[in-house]
């Protein structure tokens, strides 16, 4: 099973230099699936109605999310609803969506995928360590495939609940700091790991956003109003292989477009 994990979308650069190359990116790189952190793709925080459907029509299996899902709250209905769309499993009860849901590869080979979200550095949540031993127990044996997007900001939390998770899920892939990381390995139990994917988004840029605003918000500390930046695109994920019948990840690496104009 070949899987493309795209970092989070950013804006409407990002979004259309998503649109623009998933039809060829499915056919050059052979792949089975593709799944993709959606939570800034609208105006680079949050993600609306419209964008969501824009992005599953265009070609993302999956959307995953994070701490910023809940800025537009007429994607909420359709977060009870459509089983496409994931947030965070490990935010308190009652929130609108789902945590993980399996999606179908060619109607046929079932593939579980996880949302969590961090605890250091991030907003209020519950533990993403007992959370995932919960939904884990959840999820049918018959599904061997199990992807974890946890979208945390620390790199020492994220390498922990690879490890933690190591020989019960198939893959973690860390999301958030929108910074490509170089360490994809195969832990000894046969679950990939990469602590972060990068972003699909401007390369010109603070982690998307125009930088101005926000080298002024780190001098003063007063707030300032982002902006979504401008100039050439890059895609960024993570491409891995895992086999159907274990679930283990064969091969695993960070994998860039190179750079486009949208």
């Amino acid at each position: 099973m070949r899987i493309l994990f795209l970092g989070d979308i950013v804006g409407r650069p990002g979004r259309k230099a998503v649109a623009a190359k998933l039809g060829e990116l499915r056919r050059s790189l052979e792949l089975d699936m593709i799944i993709a952190n959606g939570e800034n793709a609208s105006q680079g925080i949050g993600l609306s109605i419209k964008n969501a459907r824009d992005l599953l029509d265009c070609g993302i299996d999956v959307l995953t999310s994070g701490n910023h899902i809940w800025k537009y709250q007429n994607l909420y209905p359709f977060m009870n609803t459509c089983e496409r769309i994931v947030r965070p499993a490990n935010v308190p009860q009652g929130a609108p969506g789902k945590g993980w849901t399996v999606f179908r590869v060619h109607d046929e080979v079932p593939v579980a995928i996880l949302n969590l979200q961090g605890r250091t550095f991030m907003s209020p949540a519950d533990c993403p360590f007992k959370c995932a031993d919960r939904v884990l127990k959840e999820i049918d044996p018959e599904v061997k495939i199990i992807l974890v997007d946890f979208h945390a900001e620390a790199t020492s939390e994220k390498q922990c609940l690879g490890r933690y998770l190591d020989g019960r899920a198939s893959v973690i892939i860390g999301t958030h700091t929108h910074v490509q990381t170089n360490d994809a390995k195969i832990f000894d139990s046969g679950t990939g790991f990469m602590t972060d994917a990068g972003m699909c988004g401007p390369t010109e840029s603070c982690l998307g956003l125009t930088p101005k605003p926000v080298i002024k918000r780190f001098v003063t500390g007063l707030p300032q109003q982002w902006k979504v930046a401008g100039g050439p695109v890059e895609l960024q994920g993570v491409l891995l292989e895992v086999d159907r019948e274990s679930g283990r990840t064969l091969s695993i690496e960070a994998w860039k477009s190179g750079l486009m104009t949208v």
